[in-house]
């Protein structure tokens, strides 16, 4: 007798074209012996070959570096449509998951700090810029997590405009490196990405009251069991 092969789960199409593109490409490995923390660590690795190569400095490195970023933060969205149509999802699956996303984007910035010229104008290495970008990267995730812990995923959505998402960004590095303006991207990442972990920890801060204040709410007894009571 033959054995029918699985049919994936019927979940929503992805809102982005990388996520698209990354479904029907792991859609033929939903029955086979990959696990979405294969891919997340094929990610990781990718990822830190490429901070490695920005680390290096030189055109040549840093464009290399560039795209194996650009592949990483692709391959990034195969893991987790993988785990949404095989029913393969976890919750060390889905922390794994974002503890590559923070090493990996921490490196990169470091990566690119540590690789770019010392401009004469700045008074600061720019390997201790892209380290400042790269904590406060570190605490964006640290905090996003603790959000969608007290808030659920929705509480962590990011923003999408026809097809794309923030992080979709990082898609625009090989520019950054061809054009060979990567001290200035240092710079203003270090400024940025502090400024954007600030208003992150306003906003968990502000999950945080709103959890507490519904916790603090006694549950209001179903109408049934009141009656019950007076009976």
């Amino acid at each position: 007798m033959n054995s029918r092969p699985k049919i994936p789960l019927n979940v929503p199409a992805p809102r982005t074209w990388d996520a698209r593109l990354a479904r029907r490409l792991v859609t033929p490995l939903v029955n086979t012996w990959v696990t979405p923390n294969h891919l997340t660590t094929l990610r990781l690795l990718i990822g830190v070959a490429g901070a490695l190569c920005l680390a290096r400095g030189g055109f040549a490195s840093a464009n290399a570096g560039a795209f194996l970023i650009v592949l990483s933060n692709f391959v990034d969205h195969t893991d987790g449509e993988l785990a949404r149509i095989g029913g393969k999802s976890s919750r060390i699956g889905h922390f794994y998951d974002l503890a590559c996303d923070a090493l990996v984007t921490v490196m990169l910035f470091v990566g690119m700090g540590i690789g770019t010229t010392h401009v004469g104008a700045l008074k600061v290495s720019p390997g201790w810029l892209g380290a400042v970008a790269g904590v406060a990267v570190a605490l964006i995730f640290f905090l996003r997590m603790r959000i969608e812990d007290m808030a659920g995923k929705a509480g962590t959505k990011q923003a999408s405009v026809g097809g794309f998402e923030t992080e979709d960004v990082l898609y625009l590095l090989p520019i950054v490196t061809l054009t060979s303006v990567v001290t200035p991207f240092v710079v203003v990442a270090s400024i940025g990405a502090p400024l954007f972990a600030a208003w992150v920890v306003v906003d968990y801060w502000r999950v945080s009251r709103r959890t507490a204040r519904l916790a603090a709410v006694p549950a209001k007894e179903p109408e049934t069991s009141q009656m019950w009571a007076s009976e």
